[in-house]
């Protein structure tokens, strides 16, 4: 069968660019011929851009000051950019076009037998991929077969002025399947009923496979941090870890100042090797918990300052995790937390059910 998944596509996020290769990676290993549809909206399509000027700066001579102390920082980071792009070219397949809004996808519609919306956080209403039709396969006509898996509101309501427009696109939809359940309870609260609750794709290919794959052994002992918001508490965790273990620590955030190693311009490769050599992560991302649960590593996880975080809530309370979510009260000395003999069944049943979700979507 012919099948055409869409997705926050080349937006330079290890977590966006795994898990999309995933999805069509394990659809190949079911004996679909699967591509990726190549699309990029205006608020998709910014990235690295060197001549980008905030508002506020947006004045003569302001404007030229400005550029001119970026563009130095700006040009090295077009070699983060060419790494991402080198592994969607390797690993991801697209058809030849691209298409920038839901009509051209609509009017030049991608060719296929069975059209897939997600994973990652496609339906957040708090970015603007969650208020665009082309997510909720609006472009598919109705005699094709659509489905979403995993798809992640990635917050725990959506305004009400959403509602409507949510629930007349998802009700097209055949099989559907989110990430969260808070993404269940959202859609219930709709009136769409029968939705499941599956993994991200990342947990579809198993961790023998993304060690083959793509792990590279790293010798030195050290604490991973992946943190997006350059949190004072994650570096409190990490310093006194150091200081405890005498291991480096390691990051693939530009920002992180503290760490002994930066990595921030190698490519979703290195971040798995990361990930699976590390002794410890301390993390607020929701893929860099995935892959510690795939690779059973010793982690903790801090809340992001946006308000998305029942993407890990959901995720742990799964597993029954719930204590590797820490704040300043319930901070452990232990890096023991997870006996990962008690969970394997229980994380082996999810991703069982996740795969015979999809299937079986594919088969009826």
């Amino acid at each position: 069968m012919k099948i055409k998944t869409i997705t926050c596509h080349e937006v330079y996020n290890y977590g966006a660019s795994l898990q999309e290769f995933a999805l069509l990676k394990y659809l190949e290993a079911l004996g679909h011929t699967t591509e990726a549809i190549h699309y990029k909206p205006y608020y998709l399509s910014n990235h690295f851009n060197l001549w980008s000027v905030s508002p506020k700066y947006n004045t003569f001579p302001v404007k030229y000051i400005y550029l001119l102390a970026k563009l130095p920082g700006r040009i090295k980071a077009l070699k983060r950019k060419k790494v991402f792009d080198t592994f969607s070219k390797k690993y991801i397949k697209t058809g030849n076009s691209i298409y920038k809004t839901n009509e051209e996808l609509k009017n030049n519609l991608p060719i296929a037998d069975t059209y897939i919306c997600g994973s990652d956080q496609i339906w957040n209403s708090f970015f603007e991929n969650g208020k665009d039709p082309a997510f909720y396969l609006d472009f598919v006509p109705d005699d094709k077969l659509k489905i979403s898996y995993a798809a992640s509101f990635a917050i725990d309501s959506i305004e009400a002025y959403l509602k409507p427009f949510v629930k007349e696109k998802v009700s097209r939809i055949h099989h559907v399947s989110v990430r969260e359940t808070s993404g269940v309870t959202i859609l219930n609260e709709l009136d769409i009923e029968n939705v499941a609750q599956v993994l991200d794709p990342v947990f579809l290919l198993s961790a023998k496979y993304w060690k083959e794959t793509f792990i590279k052994k790293i010798d030195e002992k050290f604490i991973f941090v992946y943190d997006f918001d350059s949190n004072s508490f994650i570096k409190e965790i990490a310093i006194k870890l150091q200081q405890e273990k005498g291991y480096k620590i390691y990051t693939v955030n530009k920002n992180i100042k503290y760490a002994t190693n930066n990595y921030w311009l190698k490519g979703p490769e290195f971040f798995l090797s990361l990930i699976a050599n590390a002794q410890f992560v301390i993390t607020n991302s929701f893929h860099a918990v995935a892959f510690s649960l795939i690779f059973e590593k010793q982690f903790v996880v801090v809340n992001r300052q946006e308000a998305i975080n029942t993407r890990m809530r959901d995720l742990l309370a799964l597993f029954d995790l719930n204590h590797v979510l820490i704040t300043k009260n319930n901070i452990t000395d232990t890096l023991n937390l997870i006996d990962y003999k008690s969970i394997r069944h229980k994380k082996q049943e999810a991703i069982l059910s996740s795969k015979a979700f999809l299937i079986n979507a594919i088969k009826n």
